[in-house]
């Protein structure tokens, strides 16, 4: 049996903010780990270490015994026979399993208000200091896997949504006595691929597949949210490439438009540089770029600026859409700092927009050229900006996938070196 063991702290849905800790299950001390904690010093240790605060063993952040991937904060992941890594989904021997975590409203600073979660303060102990207010919370036990054969077994566990949904900060995974946690059968691929984008790159509601080329209906369709099909991630799988998803739904590019924080609407300038961006789980945490070098970058951004007013489309030439435009320069002067050698494609998604919007791209595009900079591309989908009035389903992410797929494989092999 393979056990997630999740300490639910907050979470909310109607504008999506979630957080998970995990502590210890076999005493009363809560979880040790250091915020933020050390980065280990070698890369590649195999054995088990002794946590000096609370002395249980944990894996480092970076051992063989386990393949990571993605922005998050080095830690120390606690273990109990087994190891330690985060998400909400998990694919077993090549099964996905969709991993629901049950409130427990006593417990988890959470209120069930027609048949949705709401954030709560917790009820505590009268004399429970604030330090230890987390240990009125018991922990949670979500079985991933049960009654397998005993023979060797894969499982891959990741992330199904953006911040804004969800936060996991740490977990835990219980094995059988009778289980060992063996090194990875593959290697992380050499290739690296980053996308910065919105709840499209996310995979938000790709899996409402009734809804494909329509609109999103009124109900809440978050459950239906997979970053596994979204087509950044199907275009990484496709070119055997790792992929950072620099995403948020409703992610505008700019701050104070789009639709993610209401009324404090953040943007990619918010986001982008940052391991940990949401103010609702407290301080942002920056990420160290050097951690994370990629090959390709794709920038899908600028269909959320034009809430709430589409000023691109109804002023192109005005102070606003020239403004917007000047930031969007600045934004990819900004990832070239950081990614000297990297293509950065440039691009919006199928999502229906006004093609002001890629007007406006393009002519960053060419600024960009008449500047000397001809590493930046601007990509246009068959269907651009016209494909679907909703969020695209799985079908669509890989169309778009293959459209994306094809395209950065005509660079040939020398785009990976």
């Amino acid at each position: 049996m393979v056990l997630l063991v999740l300490k639910v702290t907050e979470i909310s849905f109607a504008r999506s903010f979630f957080r998970a800790k995990t502590e210890k299950t076999l005493n009363a001390k809560p979880y040790c780990a250091p915020l933020p904690p050390e980065k280990p010093k070698d890369d590649n240790l195999p054995h088990d270490i002794q946590c000096e605060v609370c002395g249980f063993k944990f894996i480092p952040y970076n051992s063989s015994r386990y393949i990571a991937v993605g922005k998050h904060n080095y830690g120390k992941f606690h273990y109990y026979n087994g190891g330690a890594i985060i998400s909400d989904t998990a694919i077993v021997d090549g099964l996905q399993l969709r991993i629901p975590v049950p409130i427990d409203t006593e417990h988890d600073a959470v209120t069930l208000e027609n048949g949705y979660p709401s954030r709560v303060e917790p009820t505590k102990p009268a004399d429970a200091q604030p330090s230890t207010q987390s240990d009125v919370r018991k922990p949670v036990y979500v079985t991933i896997a049960e009654q397998l054969p005993n023979i060797m077994h894969e499982v891959t566990i990741f992330k199904r949504q953006d911040e804004g949904n969800n936060r996991y900060d740490m977990i835990s995974i219980e094995l059988d006595d009778n289980a060992q946690l063996l090194p990875p059968s593959a290697t992380k691929p050499s290739r690296r691929m980053e996308f910065y984008g919105d709840s499209v790159t996310c995979g938000e509601r790709c899996e409402a597949l009734c809804y494909e080329g329509q609109a999103d209906p009124d109900e809440d369709l978050s459950g239906y949210s997979n970053s596994w099909y979204s087509y950044a991630s199907i275009t990484s799988r496709n070119l055997n490439a790792q992929a950072h998803l620099v995403a948020q739904g409703g992610a505008s590019l700019i701050d104070g438009i789009g639709w993610f924080h209401a009324p404090h609407y953040l943007g990619m300038e918010s986001i982008w540089d940052r391991s940990t961006y949401n103010p609702e789980f407290g301080e942002p945490q920056p990420w160290d770029f050097t951690r994370y070098t990629p090959h390709v970058v794709v920038v899908a951004l600028g269909q959320n600026d034009s809430h709430p007013r589409d000023f691109m489309a109804l002023d192109y030439d005005g102070a606003e859409a020239q403004h917007w435009r000047a930031r969007y320069l600045d934004f990819v002067h900004a990832l070239r700092e950081k990614y000297p050698k990297a293509l950065i494609v440039l691009t919006t998604t199928i999502v229906r927009h006004d093609a002001a919007w890629d007007r406006a791209i393009g002519e960053v595009c060419d600024k960009l050229r008449a500047e000397g900079e001809f590493h930046v591309k601007h990509f246009l989908y068959s269907r651009n900006g016209c494909g679907t009035d909703g969020h695209p389903r799985v079908p669509e992410d890989e169309q778009m996938a293959a459209e994306l797929t094809a395209y950065l494989a005509s660079f040939g092999p020398d785009l990976w070196q």
